[in-house]
């Protein structure tokens, strides 16, 4: 029997890309103006039409890419995608 792949899966494999990436937690930080703004470099997962995607900051306007460049996925889908992108951050450190 294989492992249910959930949001908090998700959520936890984008901490671990954070972590790895030396890149704060959060999408967004407060600002001294009281307003937000966005964290470059930071991954989260983006959930729409019923899928899951791991987006990153691209700048301080809150852009995004979509590193697979595929749209919303299943979760498990996703999930083996991000694994095999933390394979490759490794080898590339190593």
């Amino acid at each position: 029997m294989t492992n249910r792949i959930t949001i908090k899966t998700l959520h936890q494999n984008a901490d671990m890309l954070n972590r790895m990436t030396g890149n704060l937690a959060e999408p967004y930080s407060k600002n001294d103006n009281g307003g937000y703004s966005a964290n470059v470099g930071n991954y989260h997962i983006s959930q729409a039409y019923g899928g899951y995607a791991l987006h990153q900051m691209a700048n301080a306007g809150g852009g995004i890419r979509d590193i697979f460049n595929r749209g919303h996925m299943p979760a498990r889908e996703l999930h083996g995608l991000i694994w095999a992108y933390v394979r490759g951050l490794e080898q590339a450190a190593a």
